[in-house]
């Protein structure tokens, strides 16, 4: 099994707040994967919940970094990558 990660930059003009969460949160459940996100050097919180990806208090800008394990983490990453560099509020 290998671990991968990522540092990523917040694309959302308003950070991860309710609905980028959720919609990060549920492509981490649909992954498969198990997948954490961290802000800065802060603790990493699974990034499969909701509510500890919207406590990170992420806001436009920021960088965060993502760690999965399995065969499929840098596949899984690329793709959880992509979504948080994305806007969400346009």
């Amino acid at each position: 099994m290998s671990e991968a990660s990522r540092t990523v930059r917040i694309g959302s003009s308003n950070g991860l707040h309710a609905r980028p969460a959720k919609l990060f949160a549920q492509a981490v459940k649909q992954s498969g994967a198990n997948v954490t996100i961290a802000k800065g050097s802060g603790s990493p919180v699974n990034a499969a919940s909701i509510l500890g990806v919207i406590a990170l208090g992420v806001e436009y800008g920021d960088y965060v970094t993502l760690t999965a394990d399995g065969e499929s983490a840098e596949s899984v990453l690329d793709e959880l990558a992509d979504l948080l560099a994305t806007d969400h509020d346009e």
